[in-house]
């Protein structure tokens, strides 16, 4: 899924940088791959955002939120993936191979990828969420 990926946003015009496994014989654990992901996301100064696949998300997704300034989701329907960036200004999106089709995925991402928090009404619970953050991850 995720060369599939790479290649639909690269033909999309959007810039990727993949820093995950090259072949299933990569015996990199994909808490690996979103510790990379996640620092270039920080590195970038917040300004880059992810996209993390493995067999259901779920590990990508817990890993990943360990970050200071991450906000990923699962999401395998396009209304949740609307609404991890409108509503929770979220930055990484993660999917399961194991768990939704290759089109769906394309269109879920494609869609992603395109949203822009505002401030606004969900502004206030963003805020609330870095508090907690910060309060919990010294």
């Amino acid at each position: 899924m995720k060369d599939m990926l790479i290649k639909f946003l690269e033909g999309r015009g959007v810039t990727v940088e993949n820093v995950g496994c090259d072949s299933a014989e990569d015996p990199v654990f994909y808490p690996v791959i979103a510790k990379r992901a996640c620092g270039r996301i920080a590195d970038s100064g917040y300004e880059k955002r992810g996209i993390l696949v493995c067999g259901t998300g779920i590990g990508m997704c817990m890993t990943a939120n360990k970050f200071k300034g991450i906000r990923a989701a699962v999401c395998h329907d396009n209304f949740s993936a609307e609404r991890s960036v409108l509503s929770n200004n979220g930055n990484v999106l993660c999917m399961g191979e194991r768990v939704i089709g290759h089109e769906l995925a394309k269109k879920i991402a494609g869609e992603w990828i395109t949203l822009e928090f505002k401030e606004g009404p969900s502004s206030p619970k963003v805020q609330a969420i870095a508090n907690i953050e910060n309060e919990n991850m010294k």
